[in-house]
């Protein structure tokens, strides 16, 4: 039978063949965003139902899973390289910025869930409440006091990981459907309190300054080589930043004895509890880390739009993240990004056809799911730990 590590080519063959994925995932993408005719966007997505079947019949995806595994390190410096370049493409496009952004951060939040979903197995369906949480949290620290704003938002985290270690004992003490109802309920709590709150702004929402770090105004924008830059390119590169941390934290877990400790718990909690595993500890420190990324990328993502409202929290968000997580592939961060940028731009972008985008989106989701039940990117089996212990 021929295996991964049969086909795995030479290091630099492998460390090429990623640099040219790289390079031609960056191109594709920025032709994705630049489109904006209906013929553009119907052409480049014929262009990937054409090419993703071809690369799986003529083996492709095998070598590049190969490549990836004797060379992990280039396809994160591939992936930062090619962000940045798309920042630098759409320096003064403030959509397409946007979008960016969006799709980094909600990737931020995602990679807290992938920790309680595709790690621990705690169901979370309160993802864009922990979300809110650390908006609401800078939006009030920042009117009412002198705090750094770079402090700010570790305290946003701070105070979404602090409420989770509340709903984490309900949590604890239920199992499967019932454990994900708790969370329901939490998530269509958190909306009724800011809702009905005149303190936080009621339905109408809280107005946020914009980011200041270090003297520096992110909304003021500025000039570089005689060329007006959007203010969304520091808030582009802040949220790349927190991404590429927070994905580095979660892989180093994964690779980690707390890792290997919390795929016991998932995989099965009696052998765990055999084997001596404290079950109920990892579950509050992947709960706890989870909500703390959650809160983190909230609160950037609020002072970065400029007003939070209710209205951005509801289930519906909960289940966008949730969507996100399960179409990457369950517990592998890698496959976070694409399933974001599907989930998050592909709808903007099919704007051509109005009402009927979100049908097309849904059938697009429900076929990638039919042909990759396990995600776009399924997690690995874990081989072995230790400095290796996954991908």
């Amino acid at each position: 039978m021929t295996t991964i590590t049969s086909l795995a080519p030479g290091r630099r063959h492998g460390a090429a063949l990623q640099i040219a994925l790289a390079v031609g995932l960056t191109v594709y993408v920025w032709a994705f965003l630049y489109a904006q005719s209906q013929f553009q966007v119907g052409v480049l997505l014929v262009l990937a139902a054409v090419l993703v079947p071809l690369a799986k019949r003529l083996g492709v995806n095998r070598r590049i899973e190969a490549a990836a595994l004797h060379n992990p390190r280039v396809g994160p410096w591939c992936a930062l390289l090619g962000t940045l370049a798309l920042i630098a493409a759409f320096y003064d496009t403030h959509y397409v910025l946007l979008m960016l952004c969006t799709v980094m951060l909600f990737t931020t939040a995602c990679l807290g869930l992938t920790l309680q979903f595709g790690y621990v197995g705690v169901a979370n369906f309160a993802g864009a409440a922990f979300f809110g949480i650390g908006s609401y949290t800078i939006a009030v620290l920042a009117a009412h006091t002198a705090i750094p704003h770079l402090l700010l938002i570790v305290l946003s985290g701070i105070v979404s990981a602090a409420i989770g270690s509340i709903l984490i004992l309900p949590v604890l003490r239920t199992r499967g459907h019932y454990a994900a109802l708790v969370t329901i309920a939490f998530g269509i709590l958190f909306r009724t309190f800011v809702e009905v709150n005149d303190v936080l702004g009621g339905p109408q929402g809280l107005r946020l300054p914009g980011i200041s770090m270090f003297g520096f105004a992110f909304n003021d924008g500025f000039e570089l080589f005689d060329q007006d830059v959007s203010f969304y390119v520091p808030y582009a590169l802040l949220s790349l930043a927190i991404c590429g941390a927070a994905f580095v934290l979660v892989k180093t877990l994964e690779r980690s004895w707390i890792g290997l400790s919390m795929d016991v718990v998932r995989t099965d909690e009696t052998a765990a509890a055999t084997f001596g595993i404290h079950i109920a500890r990892w579950k509050v420190v992947a709960f706890m880390l989870g909500n703390f990324l959650a809160g983190i990328a909230g609160s950037v993502y609020g002072m970065m739009t400029g007003f939070v409202a209710p209205d951005n929290f509801a289930f519906s968000d909960s289940l966008l993240l949730v969507s996100i997580v399960v179409l990457g592939g369950l517990g592998n961060p890698v496959g976070l990004v694409p399933a974001a940028f599907i989930v998050l731009v592909l709808p903007q972008k099919l704007q051509f056809i109005q009402e009927y985008r979100f049908l097309f989106y849904a059938v697009v989701v429900l076929a990638i799911l039919l042909f990759r039940p396990d995600g776009l990117l399924p997690r690995t089996t874990r081989l072995f730990f230790g400095k290796g212990a996954s991908r």
